[in-house]
C-alpha cells in the first residue's frame, strides 16, 4: 500500500528552533533480519524493501543527527556507544555503533532492529551523521510522549526513526488471538501515517492500544510530539501496511514540505 498527503501541524516559527527535516516509521519483528527468519525470509521481502526505502529517504533528507526511538519497559536516553545481539532469537550476530572496546548501552529489540536497518542501508560508520537512541515506556501517557518528542530537537538538521508494531490481534493465530477491534485500529494508524496526521496519532487510546498489544503507540506519539513542535507543512508517504503474521506492520516516511 502506498499513498501521500500534506498536513499542517503547527506554527512554522518553531522550525528554526527544532529543525526536524524527516521521519520514518518501521516495525521491529526480529524476523525482519533474513538470517533470523531462515527459510521463511522471503515472506517478509516486501516489508524489508519498504524499510530499506524509508531508511534511504531518511538519509537522503540530509540530517546531521538521526534519533532512533523505540518502545521498552522504561523511558530513557541511552548512552553512546550502542550494542545489541540477536542471540535471543537464535542468531549470534551483534550490531554495534561506536568503538568496539568502549562500554555502552545494550539495545532492546526495537532499537536493535532500528540499528540493524540503519547499518544495513549504510554498513560503514555513518559519519558525519551522529546517532542518538532513546526508549519510551510502552505505557507512557500520551502527554508525556508528546512532550518527550518536543524535547528531541537539536540546533542542526536532524531526522527521527520511530520503531513500533501495530496490533498483535489480527487473527486466531496472532500472538494476541483475534480481536474484532484490531482491524479498525490498524486502519486508523494507516490513515494517520499516510497523511502525516500528528493529531490523529496523539488521539490513539493508550488503554485500547495495550489491550490490542500494540508496541508502537508510545513511539508514534513521540513522533507526533516532535512534528507538532517542529511545525510547518508535512508530507506523508505510506510504504507498507499489512499483518503477515497476525501483527500489523507499518512503514512510512514523513518529510517537511
Amino acid at each position: 500500500m502506498t499513498g501521500s498527503a500534506h498536513r499542517r501541524t503547527g506554527a512554522s516559527r518553531y522550525r528554526e528552533r527544532v529543525p526536524l527535516v524527516a521521519a520514518a516509521v518501521c516495525p521491529h519483528p526480529p524476523l525482519l533480519v533474513p538470517e533470523v527468519a531462515g527459510a521463511a525470509a522471503a515472506e517478509l521481502d516486501a516489508l524489508r524493501a519498504a524499510c530499506d526505502a524509508a531508511i534511504g529517504r531518511l538519509y537522503e533528507s540530509g540530517p546531521r543527527t538521526i534519533v532512533v526511538v523505540g518502545g521498552d519497559d522504561r523511558t530513557a536516553a541511552l548512552d553512546f556507544p550502542y550494542r545489541g545481539t540477536f542471540a535471543p532469537w537464535g542468531l549470534p550476530m551483534e550490531v554495534r555503533i561506536g568503538p568496539p572496546s568502549a562500554a555502552g548501552s545494550d539495545l532492546p529489540l526495537s532499537l536493535l532492529v532500528g540499528a540493524w536497518l540503519l547499518r544495513r542501508a549504510r554498513p560503514e560508520e555513518p559519519r558525519p551523521i551522529s546517532w542518538r537512541m532513546a526508549t519510551v515506556a510502552y505505557d507512557e501517557p500520551t502527554e508525556r510522549c508528546a512532550a518527550g518528542g518536543a524535547r528531541l530537537g537539536s540546533n542542526h538538521p536532524w531526522a527521527l526513526l520511530v520503531m513500533g508494531d501495530g496490533s498483535a490481534c489480527r487473527g486466531q493465530k496472532s500472538p494476541g488471538y483475534d480481536d474484532p477491534r484490531a482491524q479498525a485500529y490498524d486502519e486508523s494508524v494507516t490513515t494517520a501515517l499516510a497523511s502525516a496526521d500528528a493529531e490523529a496519532l496523539l488521539g490513539l487510546d493508550p488503554v485500547l492500544s495495550a489491550e490490542l498489544k500494540v508496541a508502537g503507540r508510545a513511539p508514534w506519539q513521540v513522533l507526533a510530539g516532535a512534528v507538532r513542535a517542529a511545525g510547518g507543512d508535512w508530507r506523508g508517504e505510506l510504504h507498507y501496511a499489512a499483518a503477515p503474521y497476525g501483527v500489523a506492520y507499518f512503514v512510512a516516511g514523513w518529510e517537511a514540505a
